[in-house]
């Protein structure tokens, strides 16, 4: 919702700066998104202007030379292309010095031959109009010289408001304005629609018949004759496109101001092109077609709602008017619509549709059927004004009457029990009536009458609270927690290892990643999933925001790689990142589950370039050095397992188990997965967080360092190629005892001299006691269980 200040400040104007505005209504809950200027930079050198004289030019025959008497001691020559100036025009015009809209500063320049000493102004260089046939002419006897901005807006702040669904009445100036007044205490202007120049009663020219009354709960209707369209006049111009809005014509500008000021859409039908001079309110059928406004033939269904004459459907309610009934250049008689729908309804025909507009934008938040006596009141007087209309007497108002809903009691007890403050009841009442609700004093508090407008959004005692609590000021509110007998919070077992998981993965240098939980499900091919991957079944969304995020995400390693490619294309490959977030699978019965899943990405060198050269990249080690200390921090053991995941590169990838649970996977990015996302390689893991947090243990106790130094013993065995290094190390832990504190491969060797089809692995082993310092003899036995479970893998010792 785009808001012009100067328009906003007729209503409501507070001695406050556009800074001062914006702060207030954010800090009271109308969140100002941004603030834009409209029109000039500056006002200064923009001036009205007589042309005195008005010759061709010598050297072009398409421009003329103006003599311009701008309120200085001799007339200023300006050289002019427009075809309508002429000698006796009072025109606006920018001196020397003049900023433009588009940041020119104006300069005098020689025009073939000729120095012009301005410019001459139309309605789009100073963003005042739509018009492009010519200069501005205007009507008012104004002395030449006075400044421009006295007889039209060229420059206006503009508030660009973020208007949440359950404040449809601040998509209206006015109700942005009562939030003014109540925020600030200015004074608040009449509202513009109680000076009604209608009438009740029953109106012949036109037939109307609502046959869907549960989607209009209410349709008015009035019929304006000897109506002249024509081009709006520029003040009405102006505002229209400071809000955002195209100028058509006067009838069409009409309407659309109405809106902006009401937040009330409403419709103008040419009468002449209403067959049989009847409208029908009905539920569309299934295939039936309409041409709407923008030239579009739109394909309807049974959820739809029409209003039709007797030729057909003639628009599509509450969403766009159709070509065959409006307004055009030759109407002389319109029936105007304004009518109340069902927002629910309105919403899902829009979505279905493809098509949004600010009618259907307002409508689908749910709009009080009383706001349509405010946009009739309004839209007629400037009917009347502007276009010279004459008010057919009577008005046709189809309502389903509804029941007032029940006022709402506020206790003062209440309110200062849940704000924490003591708010008293006088102010109470001054802030609720300051916002448009009707209040009295009873027992306990205030008996609270909603107004219309608020009905949907105001329903509770705590709605009311609320309110008072906004504008009564949030900042100043104190922090207090609740009173609360005998309860503590705390962290759950699994929270705190997912807190300790991220922090140890931060500390390491890695950058947290946050990815959409939207995906395209060309990611699955890009993944290298083959059909009947259990990744493959992944949750669809029903009403997606695009066709490339209709998926729910079935893995981090997705989001990671977008991340990573977005970034890699922008500083460079080299990267760490992780993500902590969920992922989803669908169940046979085509429900989502949840896991919450932990992963890492590693791209590229790991460490800046030294004299020592470039640092290593990254590999499977480097991954499994890094999820080596996540499990350090964690106290918690791992185990790795051979196996291949379509997306990881064979042979260098295992499953990470512990306990004989497999929690995740590790290893390289395979490279055409890799490719894909235009990355030169990568490694990675991903861990079940949720499974991970099971096995890590709830309790721990601290073991004093011994200060005995420990004794270490290095052995080299010769195994099959085929036993895995992780293998020989369970076997040696499982048969050293206690003694032995750590068991680590620092070498490994395929040659000669361990023949074909074996290697190497040269462990160092580290004994340590609590009590004493260790002698070769405490570790021989050890050692010896060692080599005989060694010797069950098929190793024997070298040297």
């Amino acid at each position: 919702m785009r808001v012009p200040l100067p328009w906003l400040r007729e209503y409501c104007d507070p001695p406050l700066s556009t800074a001062d505005v914006e702060r207030r209504l954010t800090m009271t809950g109308t969140k100002v998104e941004a603030v834009h200027h409209h029109g000039v930079a500056d006002v200064a050198n923009f001036v009205v202007g007589h042309v005195e004289a008005c010759d061709a030019h010598p050297d072009a025959d398409r421009l003329r030379v103006c003599a311009v008497d701008v309120g200085a001691a001799h007339p200023a020559t300006i050289v002019c292309g427009a075809p309508n100036v002429a000698a006796g025009q009072t025109v606006a015009v920018a001196l020397p010095g003049a900023v433009l809209p588009d940041g020119t500063t104006l300069r005098p320049a020689k025009l073939r031959g000729i120095v012009s000493e301005g410019m001459i102004l139309s309605e789009t260089e100073i963003e005042v109009g739509a018009g492009d046939e010519g200069i501005i002419v205007l009507a008012e006897n104004a002395a030449p010289g006075t400044p421009l901005s006295e007889l039209l807006a060229i420059a206006a702040d503009v508030l660009e408001l973020e208007v949440t669904p359950n404040r449809p009445d601040c998509l209206g100036l006015y109700g942005v304005a009562r939030e003014l007044h109540a925020a600030t205490g200015a004074p608040l202007a009449p509202a513009p629609w109680l000076a009604d120049p209608g009438s009740a009663g029953p109106l012949d020219a036109v037939d109307v018949t609502v046959r869907c009354p549960d989607l209009c709960p209410r349709f008015t209707a009035r019929v304006l004759e000897d109506v002249t369209v024509a081009p709006s006049p520029l003040w009405l111009q102006a505002r229209l496109i400071a809000a955002g809005q195209r100028p058509i014509s006067n009838v069409v500008d009409v309407t659309n101001y109405a809106m902006l000021l009401t937040g009330q859409p409403l419709h103008a039908f040419d009468l002449d092109r209403v067959e049989g001079a009847e409208l029908t309110v009905r539920r569309a059928a299934d295939g039936e077609q309409v041409t709407t406004l923008d030239g579009q033939t739109r394909t309807l269904d049974a959820g739809m709602v029409v209003i039709d004459d007797d030729a057909g459907p003639t628009s599509i309610a509450a969403i766009m008017g159709g070509e065959r009934s409006e307004v055009h250049a030759r109407t002389t008689r319109v029936v105007l619509e304004v009518a109340n729908w069902d927002g629910p309804a309105i919403h899902r025909a829009s979505s279905a549709l493809g098509l949004r507009s600010e009618a259907s934008s307002r409508f689908e938040k749910g709009l009080a059927p009383e706001q349509c006596d405010w946009a009739q009141a309004v839209a007629c007087a400037l009917l009347i004004e502007l276009c010279g209309a004459r008010l057919l007497p009577g008005t046709v108002d189809i309502d389903a009457q509804r029941p007032a809903p029940a006022p709402i009691t506020l206790r003062e007890q209440r309110v200062s029990a849940i704000l924490g403050v003591d708010v008293e009841r006088g102010r109470q009442a001054e802030i609720l009536a300051a916002l448009g609700f009707a209040s009295e004093p009873v027992a306990e508090g205030l008996l609270v009458t909603v107004p219309p407008e608020r009905r949907n959004d105001v329903t509770r005692e705590v709605d009311l609270i609320e309110e008072v609590a906004r504008i009564d000021g949030l900042e100043d509110l104190p922090a207090r927690l609740p009173a609360r007998r005998g309860a503590a919070g705390r962290l759950t077992h699994g929270q705190r290892v997912k807190r300790r998981a991220e922090d140890e993965l931060a500390g390491r240098g890695l950058h947290e990643a946050v990815g959409w939980s939207f995906a395209d499900p060309a990611v699955l091919d890009r993944l290298r999933l083959a059909p009947g991957d259990p990744l493959r079944d992944v949750v669809t969304l029903r009403n997606p925001l695009s066709e490339s995020q209709s998926i729910l995400r079935p893995t981090l390693l997705s989001s990671l790689l977008d991340s990573a490619a977005h970034n890699a294309a922008r500083t460079g490959p080299d990267l760490a990142l992780f993500e902590s977030g969920t992922v989803f699978r669908a169940t046979a019965a085509g429900l989502a589950e949840e896991y919450h899943e932990l992963a890492a990405l590693l791209c590229g060198a790991l460490a800046p370039a030294s004299w020592r050269g470039q640092a290593g990249g990254a590999d499977f080690y480097s991954a499994k050095a890094l999820l080596e200390g996540l499990f350090g921090a964690l106290h918690l053991s791992f185990t790795l397992s051979r196996e291949e995941w379509p997306f990881l590169h064979p042979g260098r990838s295992a499953a990470i188990e512990v306990a004989d649970a497999r929690l995740g996977w590790i290893g390289e990015v395979h490279p055409l997965v890799a490719g894909a996302w235009d990355l030169p390689g990568a490694a990675g893991f991903a861990l079940d967080l949720d499974a991970l947090a099971v096995a890590v243990p709830r309790d721990l106790q601290f073991v004093p360092f011994s200060p005995y130094p420990p004794l270490r013993r290095d052995i080299a065995v010769v195994l099959d190629s085929g036993t895995s290094a992780g293998d020989a190390l369970a076997a040696i832990r499982g048969a050293a005892g206690d003694a032995l504190k750590d068991a680590r491969v620092f070498d490994v060797y395929e040659g000669e001299q361990v023949g074909r089809g074996h290697r190497s692995l040269a462990i160092a082993l580290t004994f340590a006691a609590p009590d004493r310092t260790l002698a070769d003899s405490d570790v021989d036995p050890a050692v010896e269980r060692i080599v005989a479970a060694l010797a069950e893998l098929g190793g024997t010792l070298r040297g």
